[in-house]
């Protein structure tokens, strides 16, 4: 998004061929943007400078991509044109009204029906500035934000309750934008001019995290991920799980582009229960599934509070969670922001459904390592919208998995 803002050429390298990043090129190219797929992993990207997008000709279909949404909202609420967003039926119940409120008062207008998708984004231009303090850490409301605050005439200041991830931040910086702070504010001067760059992108910790989980599961397990990005507003799950007992080591830490990476060594050990502080939670909110399988087979109480975030995910993850471990046979406790899990030597096979959610399904798979018998989990599909190839790289890691009538391979 940010490449189709600036002046000149862009290279995107390590580029994830998944289909929440697919949908989100397409979008860009229905609003004029010049994309070339180079090869998988490798995308240019000719900006059209700030002023310079035009109305696309149908709605904009995200898929799952509740990221794509939240962001392109922002970006598209400094356009003179109307635009459309819409997506699955999954994305289409997610909660929008977090980012409809703010850019109201920047000056757009964003028609919905009860704040969820179908958008309808009135944009105009220039935006009034905002000062805003966020009721809730959310990486995707700010970016969306500043976004918007590259269209205003003058500065947005941001305030949030906590830490969530700062990638949007650094890669302004990277295109030549800097971000202003000033007493626990983030701002952004509007009209800045941002320039094409190089833009390698690190292996995502996301991702990595199902491998860093089912590896710290098993004692006796040695494993390296390799090129992972150790931003440390996402290192949550590695604070986590060494809290837990795991042994995870980083070595060869490096930058790629104004984004810290490193290679990862994780040793399976004996896990114990831990109480999260929820101050981890907006570091590891993607993570939690994977987490949750992790402590389900740990010895002792795991609990979990201040995640209502996992409410409203591509599920509710707190519930599908829960449900999913009980199937498996794990004693669990769930409350309104959180859950308490207590851990078993061992799951109990059985079927279990990810609610098309693309991390349940994956922690679940993971949850394999360590089962009596089989577990067959339902609905995949969506595992293609953030990790596509996932069954071939977990069966190269040793995971006895199969896969039916599924889109992914």
């Amino acid at each position: 998004m940010l490449a189709a803002l600036a002046e000149g050429e862009t290279h995107i390298s390590g580029f994830l061929e998944s289909d929440d990043c697919h949908r989100t090129l397409t979008a860009l190219q229905a609003l004029g943007v010049s994309i070339q797929h180079v090869k998988p992993g490798e995308v240019t990207v000719r900006g059209t400078g700030k002023g310079s997008l035009h109305a696309a000709r149908q709605p904009l279909d995200l898929g799952n991509s509740g990221t794509a949404m939240r962001l392109l909202a922002g970006l598209l609420c400094g356009q003179p044109f109307i635009s459309v967003l819409t997506g699955d039926e999954s994305l289409r119940r997610r909660p929008m009204a977090r980012i409809i409120e703010p850019l109201a008062r920047m000056g757009a207008v964003i028609e919905s029906a009860q704040a969820c998708a179908p958008l309808t984004v009135h944009g105009r231009r220039p935006l009034k500035p905002l000062r805003y303090a966020m009721p809730l850490a959310s990486a995707q409301v700010k970016s969306a934000l500043l976004l918007a605050g590259l269209y205003a005439d003058g500065e947005t200041w941001l305030h949030e309750p906590a830490t969530s991830r700062d990638h949007t931040e650094r890669m302004l910086a990277a295109f030549g934008c800097e971000c202003l702070r000033a007493d626990g504010w983030l701002g952004l001067r509007g009209g800045t001019v941002l320039h094409g760059a190089a833009m390698p992108v690190p292996g995502d910790i996301s991702s990595a995290g199902f491998f860093l989980a089912g590896a710290a599961m098993v004692p006796g397990t040695r494993l390296m991920l390799e090129n992972v990005g150790v931003n440390p507003t996402r290192t949550g799950i590695i604070s986590l799980l060494r809290d837990m007992g795991a042994d995870i080591r980083l070595h060869n830490p490096r930058l790629a582009g104004k984004e810290p990476l490193a290679d990862m060594e994780i040793a399976g050990n004996g896990l114990h229960g831990i109480d999260i502080d929820s101050g981890m939670v907006p570091l590891a909110i993607d993570e939690f599934p994977a987490l949750l399988v992790a402590a389900a087979c740990a010895e002792g109480v795991t609990t979990l509070r201040g995640a209502a975030e996992l409410r409203v995910k591509e599920s509710d993850r707190l519930a599908a969670m829960a449900t999913g471990l009980r199937t498996l046979g794990v004693e669990v406790d769930v409350w309104d922001d959180g859950m308490r899990v207590r851990g078993t030597e061992s799951f109990a096979g059985g079927a279990v459904t990810s609610n098309g959610d693309h991390r349940i399904a994956m922690a679940f798979a993971m949850a394999g390592l360590r089962a009596r018998s089989a577990i067959r989990i339902r609905d995949c599909r969506n595992v293609d919208t953030s990790f596509p190839g996932f069954a071939a790289i977990a069966r190269a890691a040793g995971l006895s998995i199969s896969v039916q009538e599924a889109a992914f391979p």
